[in-house]
């Protein structure tokens, strides 16, 4: 029997009704002729409502919180939630006359590293799956959690789920993984921003990845990361329609020829500069290591041609990262490891980027970026440029005339 694997997020088993709407796709798939392993979040909310637990109960009565908790209780709490849900769709589905069971990440087993609360997968054993799938009985496993070399129970971050199914599907050989989410595809860009934002049928790996990393949130990064390395053909779906959605998939499977795929954005930016550094060797080293040390991401970077021994160095990051960032440059001029003469931060600044692997046969695209922003008196402070990627920062008021801007310069709107 040909393998699917199939995850619902927190909106898509919300409650018992949206449970049962997405068991219905689970039988529809079954009765198709596949073994299914269904992967599932927690409700929606849950997660935050348990981790708000674990915050209250980590400190006494009265006390400041200090945030500080046991990282294994932690995870023992928050992976409840999905425990929760993944119970409730095999109740279901059996109530529908399908013989399923549930499964939790130390019964698969899942094993994973032992960093709580952030978790990375190292193998999953499939020897039992294996075995009830051959007596008919079809899987719903507990996303986002797995079970360290110590045996305790471990949760694998920001968008475990999706990385639990994905995994999985590699595991199990799965002819496909299908997300199920609240939106029905993946789309030229927002189409909160514009009307003329179109649904792409297919997207190549590098694509996804680099539309994830740089805002877009229908899929998290580690899962589209491992689809590439393992060749899991991913199909983003919605939860509420029967649409096809689209199919993530390798290069060579993408028809569409648009030269650009999609224009991202994320808007929480921020732009620091440090002025008249010394420009000596180790003075990149000496500005970022400490930000990694003070935990700030760093994204992109412009250091100035030195002139009479100095230079300037600008970087973006998170705009809640800018107070550790700031710190960290602060702390390195007063103890002397940095001689920089002035720090300017700007937190109203926002990342556009458009991408597309067509760019690596088409020239002059952009060309076409900067001259349509500046059709629109749009400034750009900082540009970064990769084989498939171009990003600009501008200031966050033109956002979505930027956004606007660069899909019909582009003409995504239409299929290649």
């Amino acid at each position: 029997m040909p393998r699917l694997v199939m995850k619902f997020g927190g909106t898509s088993v919300a409650d018992i009704d949206r449970i049962r709407n997405a068991a219905t796709k689970v039988k529809r798939e079954i009765d198709a002729g596949y073994d299914v392993a269904v992967i599932v979040s927690a409700m929606s909310g849950k997660t935050n409502e348990l981790v708000g637990w674990v915050d209250e109960a980590s400190v006494a009565p009265g006390a400041n919180r200090s945030g500080f908790f046991d990282a294994r209780e932690y995870d023992s709490v928050v992976a409840s939630g999905e425990q929760v849900t993944a119970g409730l769709m095999a109740l279901t589905l059996q109530q529908m006359g399908i013989d399923a069971r549930s499964w939790l990440g130390w019964q698969v087993p899942v094993k994973t590293s032992s960093a709580h609360g952030v978790a990375r997968i190292e193998e999953i054993e499939t020897e039992a799956l294996d075995a009830r799938f051959a007596q008919g009985t079809h899987a719903v496993i507990a996303g986002f959690q797995g079970i360290s070399a110590e045996g305790r129970i471990t949760t694998l971050g920001r968008g475990g789920s999706d990385t639990t199914a994905v995994a999985f599907a590699a595991a199990l050989g799965a002819e496909r993984c299908d997300i199920y989410t609240d939106v029905d595809g993946v789309y030229t860009t927002d189409p909160r921003i514009t009307k003329k934002a179109r649904k792409l049928d297919r997207i190549s790996y590098e694509e996804m990845l680099e539309l994830a990393s740089l805002g877009a949130k229908v899929l998290q990064v580690r899962s589209v990361e491992l689809a590439m390395a393992h060749k899991v053909r991913l199909a983003v779906r919605s939860s509420f329609s029967d649409e096809p959605g689209t199919l993530v998939c390798d290069e060579e499977e993408v028809m569409e020829s648009n030269v650009i795929s999609g224009v991202a954005y994320s808007r929480d930016e921020a732009k620091i500069t440090l002025l008249n550094l010394k420009d000596t060797p180790g003075v990149a080293a000496g500005v970022f290591g400490p930000l990694a040390e003070a935990g700030v991401n760093v994204d992109m970077i412009i250091q100035n041609i030195s002139e009479e021994g100095f230079t300037d160095i600008t970087f973006s990051c998170p705009v809640d990262q800018v107070a550790r960032a700031v710190k960290a440059m602060e702390d390195g001029k007063a103890s002397g490891a940095l001689g920089y003469e002035a720090m300017v931060t700007d937190e109203d600044v926002a990342k556009i980027s458009i991408v597309g692997i067509g760019m690596r046969s088409h020239a002059g695209v952009a060309s076409r970026m900067f001259e349509a922003l500046s059709r629109e008196n749009i400034n750009i402070k900082v540009i970064t440029t990769s084989e498939i990627k171009v990003s600009v920062l501008v200031d966050r008021k033109y956002l979505e005339l930027a956004v606007q801007a660069l899909h019909d310069e582009f003409e995504l709107e239409k299929a290649g």
